[in-house]
């Protein structure tokens, strides 16, 4: 029970909050409505495998970096709590589990798991020669919502990429701020990031601006789908969370481990209420008076 315990420490399976309510979100305006359940279900298991997998492979990489890190050090595999098998156990079983929601989904789907698994499994190595791992993560994640989609439609359509974008622009905007915590050790250490490479400042700054363009993306993605009122709703949550990222970046300028908790819970809580504006627009657009 304690390894079991170290493990779900260690992987942080809140941290799907994330992805998961895109992948519903990306599903959803796919179909215009509510995908079946059992579609829904496989999803779902697609994007816990997937995420699994990621953050497993992640650990397993970086176990030697994370216990020189004074911020990581006390990692369940940094300190030897967990045996490294574990997560070579936990990566196999998430990949398999991405691989079998994909062929209860649809060719395509199963087709586009081996270029997921690289890149789940690439991103931990690219902070050794690249700043641009910030967007790499950010890609990895986007893959939930893209996927969402491609499960729905069985092909690429432009309002999948556009969300796809989107996405991948909000997760390397947080991720960014996330690399504050590491500056120090990074410079020191070689790891590249953008505060690392650019200065702490550009750290602070580029977030924002990913943000807007996110909200932007966001924005043409409703007018191309004709959503309901409903789904702008949304993003005037995500003007509210930029709004709120620029204050905090302001005032907590010198706590940056006050000002990444606080992000992350602005983020997560944006990421469910797009879902929920998204969902009830479409369900009432669906149900509405002359609705195909």
């Amino acid at each position: 029970m304690n390894a079991i315990r170290a493990f779900v420490r260690d992987i942080k399976p809140e941290h799907t909050l994330f992805a998961l309510p895109f992948a519903y979100a990306g599903a959803l305006l796919a179909q215009g409505g509510l995908p079946p359940l059992r579609m829904l279900a496989w999803i779902t298991v697609a994007v816990l495998g997937a995420r699994t997998a990621a953050m497993a492979a992640n650990r397993l990489i970086d176990a030697r970096i994370d216990a020189r890190n004074p911020r990581t050090a006390a990692r369940p595999l940094a300190t030897g709590e967990l045996h490294p098998a574990v997560m070579a156990v936990a990566t196999v079983v998430g990949l398999v589990l991405l691989t079998i929601a994909a062929w209860q989904l649809n060719p395509l789907c199963l087709a586009l798991v081996p270029l997921g698994a690289l890149l789940l499994v690439v991103y931990p190595f690219v902070k050794r020669f690249s700043w641009g791992v910030h967007f790499l993560l950010g890609a990895v994640d986007a893959l939930a919502p893209l996927g969402g989609w491609l499960a729905v439609t069985g092909r690429f359509e432009w309002p999948s990429l556009i969300l796809f974008l989107a996405v991948t622009l909000w997760v390397a905007g947080f991720d960014i701020l996330y690399a504050l915590m590491d500056y120090d050790f990074d410079v020191r250490e070689g790891i590249r990031s953008i505060p690392a490479r650019f200065g702490t400042a550009a750290g602070r700054m580029l977030p924002l601006v990913l943000h807007v363009v996110m909200l932007v993306l966001l924005a043409w993605l409703g007018v191309i789908v004709h959503a309901h009122p409903l789904y702008w709703c949304g993003l005037l949550a995500g003007i509210v969370l930029v709004a709120y990222e620029a204050v905090l970046i302001r005032r907590r300028a010198g706590d940056v481990f006050a000002l990444n908790a606080a992000v992350f819970n602005a983020n997560m809580t944006f990421s469910v209420i797009f879902l929920l504006t998204t969902a009830a627009s479409l369900l009432i657009a669906q149900s509405s008076p002359g609705s195909s």
